[in-house]
């Protein structure tokens, strides 16, 4: 959504009318791009509808890394609509669970952080016809979700309206996964404490968690749903409840809606397949990476 905002140097200068013109007109514009997966137009809204809702103080935009509507939101094109929107400086914000994964390395490849990208995530990149920005202002990339404190916040209030005694209840989060043992050991590292303060913050008896490593071989993908399903059995058996289960996922779609559910059926489980959109603590979220890289702007402007 195109936000018309009244020029920053007009409202300087009706606000201080002897301020040079020259010091407002070379105050820095950053512009962010939300980066996310992308998929069909169920997926794909909340992302649009959480961008539109994000301030920055700057023009913001949303770019797809594959789906349906990835020909009108590529990298490239999301850059060259903030510099003619005025911004001197652009943010990449990736719309991911973690910043251990193939997608998270596509987008430090698009930023200018890799000069090199394995040839299979750069032909799925070729293939959705996006690439590289021409323009020359200043790009810096951000994490993605990882051990965010909005992430325990947000997966806390999703479990709560699952439970109904959340003290005598246990919790599962089940989140995609990488494919490699080395990305699945960093992406758990992230979680682990995540998942501690959900405990905290939700009050269940018992919260564990889990990846499908959705990427994977067959084999390990195979083997990861049926250690989940053991510990999901185990935790059901030790509270005699229905086990409240809450994908760690960007939005809701094929997966949280067909995949985990045919993976998880049969077991004594509390489900409903959301997504961390629409909450709207994922704005803030965002604003918070843009206002942390923003003063990394600011601290290399200074030396």
């Amino acid at each position: 959504m195109i936000r018309f905002l009244i020029p920053v140097s007009l409202v300087l200068l009706a606000a201080t009318p002897a301020m040079a013109v020259g010091q407002v007109a070379d105050s820095p514009v950053t512009g962010t791009i939300v980066v996310a997966h992308g998929a069909s137009a169920e997926w794909n809204g909340p992302v649009h509808r959480i961008a539109a809702s994000v301030r920055t103080g700057g023009p913001v935009e949303v770019s797809l890394l594959m789906g349906d509507s990835v020909a009108a939101y590529r990298f490239q094109d999301a850059a060259a609509r903030l510099v003619a929107r005025g911004a001197t400086r652009i943010v990449v914000v990736p719309l991911l669970a973690s910043s251990h994964s193939g997608h998270y390395e596509q987008i430090r490849y698009l930023a200018g952080e890799r000069s090199h990208l394995d040839a299979e995530l750069l032909e799925h990149l070729s293939e959705s016809g996006v690439e590289r920005p021409s323009t020359a202002v200043p790009i810096q990339l951000t994490p993605a979700v990882d051990a965010s404190m909005e992430l325990a916040d947000i997966l806390a209030q999703r479990a709560l309206q699952l439970a109904e005694s959340p003290a005598k209840q246990s919790l599962f989060i089940i989140g995609h996964g990488p494919g490699s043992a080395e990305d699945y050991a960093a992406w758990m590292e992230n979680l682990r404490p995540v998942a501690d303060s959900v405990r905290t913050l939700a009050g269940f008896r018992d919260v564990k968690l889990g990846l499908v490593r959705d990427d994977a071989a067959p084999p390990v993908r195979e083997e990861a749903i049926r250690r989940i399903r053991e510990i999901i059995e185990l935790q059901a058996r030790a509270t005699g409840r229905d086990v409240v289960v809450v994908p760690l996922l960007i939005a809701k779609g094929f997966i949280s809606t067909q995949k985990l559910p045919a993976d998880l059926e049969g077991l004594p489980i509390a489900y409903d397949g959301e997504g961390l959109l629409p909450h709207p603590a994922v704005a803030a979220w965002i604003e918070r990476r843009v206002e942390e890289s923003q003063s990394r702007f600011a601290a290399s402007a200074a030396r």
